[in-house]
């Protein structure tokens, strides 16, 4: 049975933040919509982190993606990995990472059970990839060809758009994730966790990069289940475009719920006010049926952040 909010949308998707801190040091990054500058967080633990999932799973959310900071910063990432894999029911286990730990740790993450990953990278030009992230691009490409051959599957590559940054770089980001068989996903940057400044200096819309795919393109396919994004087949190369500010059919058909580091379950990333505590229950002994009732009260505060007015 899957859980539906009170617009009719159904929940499908977990987003689970694993840790906070990350290696790298992007300014653009959203942080899940968590305060990127608390210190002292609460971390759950790997058993925490599992039960929520199998709870989540018993409610009919079919896939859960493990996010950060940089979730490979955690030392029992494996052992994660493996718990959340096993939970009967469960059709995909996911992660976004920034991808410089990723290499020698690809083969372990996909024996134990990882379906698939989205690697961040804004491009593939050493200079404005060090400028961008204070990372060295060798060890993200690397990662990057080590999920692909381990069998990662799909291998996506998140370009998010800056204008005057990297909004150039398309045709070479193309050319790396046609050589390598992943797939390429352009994103808009998003205002959050970014000063209104920063968006405004360095927002585009990506109408005109989908005008260009279109044109392009064998196919143009519709995920419904993800907020109707658009994926374009090129004759070599998949591109999906994911563009959700201010975007009324992008919110409208949203089927994520995000567990936040310490433990929180956040109904939307453009919001922190409607958050709901499980971590702390747990550790005070509430059951599963406890921690169940916390999910199908967290669903009904879900709704989307941009809509029509009536």
């Amino acid at each position: 049975m899957v859980l539906v909010d009170s617009y009719g949308r159904p929940l499908l998707n977990l987003r689970i933040v694993l840790t906070k801190p990350c290696n790298l040091h992007c300014s653009f990054c959203h942080a899940e919509g968590e305060d990127k500058l608390a210190e002292g967080s609460i971390e759950m633990t790997t058993e925490e982190v599992v039960r929520i999932a199998r709870i989540a799973v018993k409610l009919g959310i079919s896939r859960i993606k493990l996010t950060g900071g940089e979730p490979l910063m955690r030392k029992d990432i494996l052992q994660i990995v493996r718990g959340i894999s096993s939970i009967k029911g469960l059709e995909e286990l996911s992660m976004t990472t920034n991808g410089t730990l990723l290499e020698p740790l690809a083969w372990k993450l996909r024996a134990n059970g990882l379906s698939r990953v989205n690697i961040n990278l804004p491009t593939v030009d050493g200079e404005t990839y060090c400028k961008l992230t204070g990372g060295r691009l060798e060890n993200v490409l690397r990662g990057v060809k080590a999920a692909v051959e381990a069998g990662l599957n799909p291998v996506k590559l998140n370009m998010l758009i800056l204008k005057g940054v990297n909004d150039s770089h398309l045709p070479e980001m193309m050319d790396f994730a046609r050589e390598t068989g992943a797939v390429l996903q352009l994103i808009e940057l998003e205002p959050v966790n970014i000063s209104r400044e920063y968006y405004e200096a360095y927002h585009k819309p990506l109408g005109e990069y989908e005008e260009m795919l279109r044109q392009k393109a064998l196919k143009v396919e519709v995920r419904r289940y993800m907020q109707n994004r658009r994926v374009y087949y090129l004759p070599d190369l998949k591109v999906e475009v994911v563009h959700p500010i201010e975007n009324t059919e992008f919110c409208m058909h949203c089927t994520r719920l995000r567990v936040t580091s310490d433990g929180k379950l956040k109904p939307c990333l453009m919001r922190s006010d409607n958050m709901v505590d499980v971590l702390t229950p747990m550790r005070r002994g509430a059951s599963d049926e406890e921690i169940e009732s916390l999910f199908r009260l967290v669903n009904q505060l879900r709704a989307p952040y941009f809509r029509v007015s009536a």
